[in-house]
């Protein structure tokens, strides 16, 4: 049986100093974009709306479970896409006592606004970039975020 190898200390690993640096630089940048080019919407109000336009009305606790979020958490993310009507609430026919949040059109509209301009901005940032990178980023990029939902739900090994 082997024994695992002790982490790194700081600074011995350069190649993960490196990353964990890119990645900081990467999420400053993402939130200066925020507030400029990509629209007004937060990331929690993206993601929200996001999943009502693909999925349509649903219950807090299917959003959550969808979002990896508990179910408080999106009943405070919601309250203020319902107050600027973006999203409502909607009776839910198999029981009239539930509802169910779903989009609006001017949620729909705002969502498309917000997307459009997001993706715009991916195909300035990778104009120049072959399509195989891309590819390759694209995959790469969801293969991290999927480890990193993944070690959240889970906690550290």
């Amino acid at each position: 049986m082997t024994t695992p190898s002790p982490p790194a200390a700081p600074g011995d690993d350069p190649l993960h100093d490196r990353l964990q640096y890119q990645l900081a630089v990467f999420a400053r940048r993402l939130d200066q974009l925020r507030h400029g080019v990509v629209g007004s919407l937060d990331r929690a109000a993206y993601l929200l709306l996001d999943e009502l336009h693909r999925c349509g009305p649903a219950s807090v606790k299917a959003l959550a479970a969808a979002l990896g979020v508990d179910s408080s958490t999106v009943t405070r993310q919601a309250a203020p896409l319902i107050a600027a009507g973006l999203a409502g609430r909607v009776p839910y026919p198999a029981d009239r006592r539930a509802v169910h949040l779903a989009l609006t059109p001017l949620g729909d509209r705002r969502l498309a606004e917000v997307r459009a301009g997001r993706e715009e901005l991916m195909r300035r940032l990778t104009a120049d970039w072959p399509a195989d990178e891309q590819q390759v980023f694209l995959t790469l990029l969801a293969r991290f975020t999927d480890s990193l939902g993944t070690y959240a739900a889970d906690g550290p090994p």
